[in-house]
């Protein structure tokens, strides 16, 4: 197939696009490196380095490439800038986003995986949490991921687009080639490596009084490989869905921390902080409906192998993609 991956310089994007490209698909990477990085985009893929905002480049992308499917990574992702900003996350995520969607229409492309989130749930009720758990966002990042998820249901309605959006829990390690590289890294995993690397003094856990056996926060973490896996899956998709994306099990901050230093061996100093306002106590996914409906099974659901992956990308690029 013939697949273009916006946003496909970013994590998540770059390996996609790299096992899309290991299955002889023939990828176009759709990027305008705000957040993602070039020494991230796979050299067999093409590379157009455009902007959601810029409609009348994306409309001609479409005319020229005519992809049989995209894959839409491209968004902010900060939970605290969203607070602090949030006609960026709007503008970025929601219009831009339909900017995409109107070339694909005009385009005649009807089928698009769309990279969502647990953010559109906010605190829940319970877990695991599965696609019908009430969401409550509470932050306009989660608030502008689950109106484009409203959006595409009545793109597929009024304009018969079949469209997958996957809702992530915690994505982590890395493939041979791409790992986790932000700009402004706020994820547990790459910043407890970064103490291990030299490159930070200490982690700090924020909140020790969570009703948890450790009272740290409890996280569901997913190999970056499986969750790719489950883009590739969704290609096959022949009707629309939302499916949640984590491994159905946990680990508590405390614990993360414990399996870096088991893995890297390295001293892993801790400062505790007060507990940061709006984070859930526990956030477990269930995938039942995705392993049901299309088969997918997480390969990778030992925290260790998870950290081991992301500690030897990190150990050869210590300064990420340097750039």
């Amino acid at each position: 197939m013939k697949i273009l991956v916006v946003g496909g310089a970013g994590y998540i994007g770059s390996v996609c696009a790299e096992l899309l490209l290991d299955g002889g698909h023939d990828v176009a990477i759709f990027d305008n490196l705000s957040e993602g990085h070039r020494a991230a985009i796979d050299s067999r893929a093409e590379f157009i380095r455009c902007d959601l905002e810029d409609r009348q480049s994306v409309e001609r992308l479409f005319v020229r490439r005519r992809p049989d499917a995209v894959m839409h990574f491209a968004a902010n992702a900060l939970v605290g800038e969203s607070m602090q900003n949030p006609s960026k996350y709007f503008r970025n995520n929601i219009a831009n986003g339909l900017n995409l969607l109107d070339a694909m229409i005009a385009g005649e492309v009807r089928k698009l995986i769309f990279s969502s989130t647990c953010a559109i749930f906010g605190p829940p009720d319970r877990v695991p949490i599965d696609e019908e758990t009430p969401k409550r966002p509470i932050n306009p990042y989660g608030e502008s991921k689950l109106a484009f998820e409203k959006i595409l249901r009545w793109y597929h309605e009024i304009h018969g687009l079949t469209f997958v959006s996957l809702r992530y829990f915690n994505a982590a390690g890395a493939s041979e080639k791409f790992g986790e590289d932000h700009r402004i890294e706020t994820h547990l995993i790459p910043n407890v490596l970064r103490v291990a690397l030299g490159e930070k003094t200490h982690v700090e856990i924020f909140g020790t009084d969570y009703e948890t056996p450790d009272g740290t926060c409890i996280r569901d973490y997913i190999h970056i490989i499986d969750l790719a896996q489950a883009h590739i899956l969704a290609l096959n998709a022949s009707e629309s869905a939302f499916y949640n994306l984590g491994t159905g099990g946990g680990s508590s901050v405390r614990e993360v921390i414990d399996a870096c230093h088991k893995v890297t061996g390295r001293k892993i100093d801790i400062v505790e902080k007060p507990r940061r306002p709006g984070d859930p106590p526990r956030l477990i996914a269930s995938s039942e409906k995705i392993k049901r409906e299309l088969g997918w099974q997480p390969q990778f659901q030992n925290l260790d192998a998870i950290i081991e992956s992301a500690w030897k990308w990190h150990e050869k690029f210590p300064r990420g993609y340097g750039d």
